[in-house]
C-alpha cells in the first residue's frame, strides 16, 4: 500500500481531489491511502510514515519549506499542476502518483 499525504490550505477542494485520486487508483488496481492536511498540520503529520507528499497548487508558494521537511523525512514531494487539481484531473493525478510505485 502506498501512503500519500497532500498538503493544502485546508479547504473543501482538497477532499474532492483526494476522492478523485482514490477513485482513479481503484480503477487501476492501485492500493493507496491518501490524506489531506492543512499547512499548519503538515510538520507533525509528515512524521507518520508517508511514501509521497503532494502539494496543492494554492500552497506551492511554501514549497521550499515543505521540501525541506519532506527531505528530512526521506519522502519525495511533488506539486500538483493547477490543471490537474480538479475532479476531472484523476488520470493526470494518478500518473503523477504512479512514478513512485
Amino acid at each position: 500500500m502506498m501512503k500519500i499525504i497532500m498538503v493544502c490550505s485546508g479547504g473543501m477542494s482538497s477532499s474532492i481531489v483526494v476522492n478523485t485520486i482514490k477513485k482513479e487508483a481503484e480503477k487501476e488496481g492501485i492500493d493507496i491511502e491518501i490524506k489531506a492536511v492543512g499547512t499548519g498540520e503538515f510538520a507533525d503529520k509528515i512524521k507518520d510514515g508517508w511514501d509521497l507528499v503532494l502539494v496543492a497548487p494554492q500552497v506551492r508558494h511554501r514549497l521550499d519549506s515543505f521540501e525541506e521537511q519532506a527531505k528530512a523525512a526521506g519522502i519525495p514531494i511533488e506539486v500538483i499542476p493547477p490543471q490537474s487539481y480538479s475532479p476531472l484531473g484523476g488520470t493526470k493525478l494518478i500518473t503523477q502518483v504512479k512514478k513512485y510505485l
